[in-house]
This record gives C-alpha cells, sequence and structure tokens, in this order.
C-alpha cells in the first residue's frame, strides 16, 4: 500500500496524472480514512503500469477503458488490435506520401538556380 505520491514516484508518473485516471474512470480511487491518506494498492499499480504501457502501444485512453473492461476477450481485444493496426497502417501511409511531396518539393530547391526565387514558397502560395 502506498500514498498516491509514492506509487507516482514508483511508477515514473506525476500525481496529477494519476489524478486524471480517477476522474476519467480508469482507476478507482480508494476511499480516504477518517485521518490520514488514501491508500493505493498493486491492483492499482498494475493497472496504472498497463494503461502506461497501453498509451506507450499508441492506444488512446477511450481505447485503454475499452482494453480494461474486456477481461480477457481475446476475440474482443484482437479486434480493437486489428483496428488500431488499420489506423497506424494508414498514418503510415499517409507519412510516406508526405515525405515524398517534401522530398520532391526539397529536390527542386536543389536544382533552382535562382537566389531570388524559392520554389518551395511558390508551390505553397
Amino acid at each position: 500500500m502506498k500514498t498516491i505520491g509514492k506509487l507516482a514516484q514508483s511508477l515514473n508518473l506525476n500525481v496529477e496524472t494519476i489524478r486524471f485516471y480517477e476522474r476519467e474512470g480508469l482507476i478507482t480511487q480508494p476511499t480516504k480514512p477518517i485521518s490520514g491518506y488514501r491508500q493505493y494498492d498493486e491492483t492499482i499499480a498494475g493497472q496504472l503500469r498497463f494503461i502506461t504501457k497501453a498509451k506507450m502501444l499508441g492506444f488512446t485512453l477511450k481505447e485503454i477503458k475499452s482494453l480494461m473492461s474486456m477481461d480477457n476477450d481475446c476475440a474482443q481485444v484482437e479486434l480493437l488490435s486489428r483496428q488500431k493496426l488499420a489506423i497506424i497502417r494508414e498514418k503510415i501511409s499517409d507519412l510516406q506520401r508526405l515525405e515524398k511531396v517534401i522530398v520532391d518539393m526539397t529536390n527542386t530547391c536543389i536544382q533552382n538556380d535562382d537566389p531570388t526565387y524559392c520554389p518551395i514558397i511558390d508551390a505553397l502560395k
């Protein structure tokens, strides 16, 4: 059992982040004893580790909340993961198209001999 400050420190999180997760319903705030501080148990610490790892994989808080409620229903988790993968692949494709455009625009600058003219600025007008 740890206070919110000790828990935050042990997980390398900000106290306000934990409070935010409580407000969003991702974790349950422990009841406050009559005198003293709320005590967070290992279950909550595990949930916070889960949230942190899922965020690192690019899941949104809404998606994480869904994952946490799926209770090891692998078919549901697989479906959500496939949806996330489709979004990631679409973003990669968009970034690759953007990369090509920027490379092409940059190459026009390389080939430009007129120091008073910028083909990129002209293309953006």
